[in-house]
């Protein structure tokens, strides 16, 4: 099975193998990075937008390159206060080569007030580097090992996002 993926950031690949991997065998997931047409920190309806940018800017890309996948899969994390305060979440898409097109979203963690405008100004993994003296801590386990203690990576927080949008795949006759 050969999975479109819209990024090369390892983690994030990771997750959604992880994901696909519960469902289906012999899967391939080959990275590329496209753009998600918002900013470089998305913010509230950002993140599903940014997301499902990456799987239409992926598509073409594919069509252009005469490239044939499976399933074109994206993710986009940001953050969000639509729920009344200030939370990071993941959100992804799955589109199958069909075109049945599914979200999901990650469990979400606090943002303290006081990093709001920095991270707005910039993006949530330049702040943790700083915060907790790392280097590209969005590429690996992410700021939220370190908030957990190890207890949950950025790849677990993809992992669930994507097991959540293949709900949808995995069984297509409830919304047939």
């Amino acid at each position: 099975m050969k999975i479109l993926m819209g990024t090369k950031n390892p983690g994030k690949i990771e997750g959604a193998r992880q994901a696909f991997e519960k469902y289906f065998d012999k899967i391939e997931i080959e990275g590329i990075p496209v753009s998600s047409e918002v900013g470089d920190q998305p913010v509230n309806e950002e993140i599903l937008q940014g997301a499902k940018n990456r799987v239409k800017n992926l598509k073409e890309y594919a069509e252009n390159n005469n490239i044939n996948a499976d399933y074109y899969i994206s993710s986009e994390a940001g953050i969000t206060n639509l729920l009344g305060e200030w939370i990071d979440i993941n959100c992804v898409v799955v589109e199958s080569k069909d075109g049945l097109q599914s979200v999901g979203t990650s469990q979400g963690f606090p943002i303290p007030d006081k990093y709001i405008d920095e991270i707005k100004s910039t993006e949530l993994g330049k702040v943790m580097d700083k915060i907790f003296s790392g280097k590209e801590l969005a590429k690996g386990k992410g700021g939220i090992s370190f908030l957990t203690k190890n207890e949950i990576s950025r790849i677990d927080l993809t992992k669930s996002a994507f097991i959540m949008a293949l709900t949808k795949h995995i069984n297509g006759d409830i919304w047939k």
